[in-house]
């Protein structure tokens, strides 16, 4: 499904359950939330209250966006979700999780994290390329947290396991409000296909936790 160019209603947020060493991370996933509150779009995030993930959603739904959290069942209790202010969406399955999030949001940005955040930014940019989807995807390198990435996939450019065209399926943003500029009016350029398209499979019902 591709994005309508002038408004994104839900963004996806992949970032970390820990606040990470430095301070910046939280400032960061504070003024992400802010400013996308004040776009007048809504949050789609991993539903953790701790760590990023938390301060995301708690600078958003203190703006005034809506926030829906989607998480699996072995993770409700380690995450802490906040179902008091947030609609939260208890999944199975890491699997469900993830394709429950892409199925809701229109663009994805990606703010410091871990393994998780690595693997979700991977697989919506795998599902870009294959054609399975056509979303954006930003990450939010303010402060350069991301800079050894970046070199890894240019040196995939360079050996030829990605091409130029599928190199720029992610984009790249020095700060909140340039990240969040890429999502309301997407300028990703589509990619061909390496094979034919693939629906995603259909999810089981999901419904928040009473």
């Amino acid at each position: 499904m591709s994005v309508p160019a002038a408004r994104v209603e839900r963004v996806g947020v992949f970032c970390g359950a820990r606040p990470g060493a430095s301070p910046q991370h939280l400032r960061l996933a504070t003024e992400f939330g802010g400013a996308l509150a004040r776009r007048g779009t809504g949050l789609v995030y991993g539903a953790g209250g701790v760590g990023i993930m938390g301060a995301v959603a708690d600078a958003a739904l203190d703006a005034g966006a809506p926030v829906t959290g989607v998480i699996p069942r072995h993770l409700y209790e380690r995450e802490q979700p906040d179902e008091s202010r947030t609609e939260v969406i208890v999944v199975e399955t890491m699997h469900e999780r993830k394709a429950l999030m892409y199925r809701l949001a229109a663009g994805f940005a990606v703010l410091p994290g871990g393994f998780g955040t690595l693997d979700e930014l991977l697989e919506v940019a795998t599902w870009n390329q294959l054609g399975i989807h056509h979303k954006p995807l930003v990450l939010v390198n303010q402060g350069g947290f991301f800079d050894p990435l970046l070199t890894l996939l240019d040196n995939m450019v360079s050996d030829a396991f990605i091409s130029p065209e599928e190199r720029v399926v992610i984009q790249v943003a020095s700060g909140v409000e340039e990240a969040l500029d890429r999502l309301v009016e997407p300028s990703l350029p589509p990619v061909a296909p390496m094979a034919p398209a693939v629906a995603p499979t259909a999810l089981p019902p999901a419904a928040p936790v009473t």
